[in-house]
């Protein structure tokens, strides 16, 4: 059974500044530099006025992962992350996530909506469904993977936000 994801963000930024952060090319590969792991790479950009779509490949050393994980799943992980962002109206967005953990029984889909808010700035908000299809321990695996992803979001935020803080 699919364990859900929900993460929320509020920023002091507008929507359409951190969805043209978002689309930036050289941001996602700052961000992956930063945080994707071993053999990160950003493997197709796209982006217009109307919208957006990545595809970024994330490594995880065995190394940092916890023995649960490391049990089912030996050896270094390549995650590749697909998000698309449209335009769907003046300061609102929405989009798409999927996450395919390669050579892995585990997965991840979901929808992204990146908002204004009245009281300004904006709001990120991304929930998914993570999939392990292992029997039994299968929902404890998608908790360990749930709870890391989250960690990662909360740090690509930070990484957003220190983004649009500097100049560029």
């Amino acid at each position: 059974m699919p364990r859900s994801l929900d993460y929320r963000s509020t920023l002091q930024y507008s929507a359409d500044e951190v969805y043209a952060t978002m689309a930036d090319p050289d941001y996602l590969r700052a961000r992956l530099d930063r945080l994707g792991g071993p053999g990160a790479e950003l493997l197709e950009h796209r982006a217009d006025s109307d919208g957006t779509r990545y595809r970024l490949r994330h490594g995880l050393s065995s190394a940092d992962l916890p023995p649960l994980i490391t049990a089912l799943m030996p050896g270094d992980i390549v995650i590749e992350r697909t998000e698309t962002l449209v335009r769907k109206d003046v300061g609102r967005y929405a989009g798409n996530v999927s996450v395919d953990i390669r050579g892995t029984p585990a997965s991840a889909a979901g929808r992204l909506n990146l908002a204004d808010q009245v009281s300004g700035g904006s709001e990120l908000a991304i929930h998914a469904e993570v999939t392990v299809n292992v029997l039994l321990i299968g929902g404890r695996i998608e908790a360990v993977i749930a709870e890391q992803v989250k960690k990662l979001l909360a740090a690509e935020t930070a990484f957003t936000l220190d983004w649009l803080g500097r100049d560029h």
